[in-house]
């Protein structure tokens, strides 16, 4: 039943030499750096991984391929800029995604938004003037599939009008 320690080890390299068992790497998306509560930060924060606050920030946040999540305690006074925020506490700032913003109930922006798709609950306040427009992404798969075709104008004036209407009723 029992192998004496030198049979284990022996087994172990063995098994180790034919099998190859992957490091958890650190791109999972559940990852993300957080500031606490008590934490108070002033100056430029930028990253490469999503971003979880809870604390105060004054400045700058830059992280323009992940995720900012303003928690319910936190209170930001800065310009954001990242693909995806989620704003459950307070921001005084212009905020600049590449992907969508989501304005939780009890979330407060006060600022400029420029955005492809933005989420505002009901109960959520926004001040400011919010633009939404296609992602760069977007714009460059359709003159890269049909190079030979004009860009239409008219088809960009209808979302312009609605973001204006949205912007003006939300204030």
């Amino acid at each position: 039943m029992l192998q004496p320690p030198e049979n284990k080890s022996a087994t172990q390299q063995t098994s180790n030499a034919n099998t190859y068992t992957p490091v958890k790497g650190s791109n999972t998306p559940l990852e993300q750096a957080s500031i606490g509560r008590s934490l108070v930060i002033k100056g430029e924060i930028s990253g490469s991984e999503s971003l979880y606050i809870d604390g105060r920030i004054e400045g700058t946040i830059n992280i323009p391929e992940h995720r900012i999540t303003i928690g319910r305690n936190g209170a930001v006074t800065a310009d954001i800029n990242a693909r995806e925020v989620v704003i459950m506490g307070k921001v005084n700032g212009n905020v600049i995604c590449n992907d969508r913003l989501d304005i939780r109930s009890e979330g407060a922006v006060t600022g400029d938004v420029i955005t492809p798709r933005i989420s505002v609950e009901d109960g959520a306040h926004l001040r400011g003037s919010v633009q939404v427009q296609a992602s760069e992404q977007k714009k460059t798969q359709p003159q890269q599939a049909k190079p030979a075709e004009a860009p239409k104008p008219a088809v960009n004036e209808p979302p312009k009008a609605a973001a204006a209407a949205a912007g003006a009723t939300l204030q």
